[in-house]
């Protein structure tokens, strides 16, 4: 577990680069912000800073039609994160992508890390953009603000879809959650999270610090099973069947969502659960293609529908 966050982030890196076509990096523009993933496939149609809560958070705004929020993990910024998911989901949606506090282009400011606070930044962004309601999807630390986005924004917010998060802290499995305090600067030096940091002109010195900022947000224990229990919109939750995320924890979610029974005799639920096979934690991101089908059904589904029968 020492290495598992500088081997996310080199392999989410890795895996853009390779999934990115020459004539994809042939249509690089010069006015593109920098580490856009739009210099590399599409131009987003906005982009900017918006002032949510004391951040100048950075966003962008690709395609149109019923807008969805990307939340991206931790350390991770627009272009590790979302690169090769974006210009698919853009083709037929209105994708909505920012940077958390003190990640990528948005600035640190002092204010603790928690879930809480990135998830009132988000429903601030949503204000800024004049959206009123729309989908968000979360992937591990986002799936974390996607769950308080829901408990805190209902009223914001249509469909959820989590991807590898957790509800609770023991939604980890053991050896994963007490990794988390075995975490240091001094494993992240020379990584591709280190070169991000420093390439945004953050000072190298500050780096440790950064590092057990970003930490922290984990460190603390925390248990929202009440309220994302009672969340009202419909959940797709994914995790992979050798992820960080207990089995036990998604179905728990499911179950209480309508789950956990035959759909043929008693209808099915609004909310679904994937396990996809082979998958870890960094899996989740390397599979998309795996993914995407689904959640792009699962958002615009009628979940009122009858059980397909023979």
């Amino acid at each position: 577990m020492k290495h598992l966050i500088i081997f996310f982030s080199f392999v989410t890196i890795m895996f853009v680069a390779c999934r990115q076509s020459p004539k994809d990096k042939q249509t690089t523009t010069s006015n593109m912000p920098k580490d856009t993933v739009a210099k590399d496939s599409i131009k987003p149609t906005e982009s900017g800073y918006a002032d949510v809560n004391g951040l100048k958070m950075y966003y962008e705004v690709y395609g149109s039609g019923k807008p969805l929020v990307l939340l991206h993990g931790s350390f991770m910024n627009i272009p590790m994160n979302w690169a090769h998911i974006i210009p698919v989901l853009a083709k037929d949606r209105k994708i909505i992508v920012a940077e958390m506090q003190g990640h990528g282009r948005t600035k640190d400011i002092p204010r603790k890390f928690s879930y809480e606070a990135m998830a009132d930044d988000v429903s601030g962004l949503l204000k800024h953009l004049k959206v009123d309601s729309a989908d968000a999807a979360g992937y591990s630390m986002g799936g974390g603000i996607a769950f308080q986005f829901a408990i805190r924004h209902p009223e914001q917010l249509r469909r959820l879809v989590i991807l590898s998060g957790t509800y609770a802290h023991d939604g980890w499995w053991p050896d994963v959650e007490a990794s988390f305090a075995t975490m240091n600067a001094d494993m992240f030096k020379g990584s591709p999270i280190e070169k991000a940091y420093l390439s945004y002109g953050n000072d190298s010195a500050q780096f440790p610090a950064y590092i057990k900022k970003v930490l922290s947000i984990d460190a603390v224990k925390y248990d929202w099973t009440k309220e994302v229990k009672n969340i009202k919109a419909p959940i797709f939750m994914a995790i992979g069947d050798a992820d960080g995320v207990r089995y036990e924890h998604a179905l728990d979610l499911i179950k209480a969502k309508g789950g956990g029974k035959m759909g043929d005799i008693h209808g099915l639920p609004q909310s679904r659960l994937a396990i996809l096979p082979g998958t870890t934690h960094i899996g989740m991101m390397i599979h998309a293609d795996w993914w995407i089908p689904m959640v792009k059904d699962f958002l615009d589904s009628d979940l009122n529908a009858a059980p397909p029968m023979f």
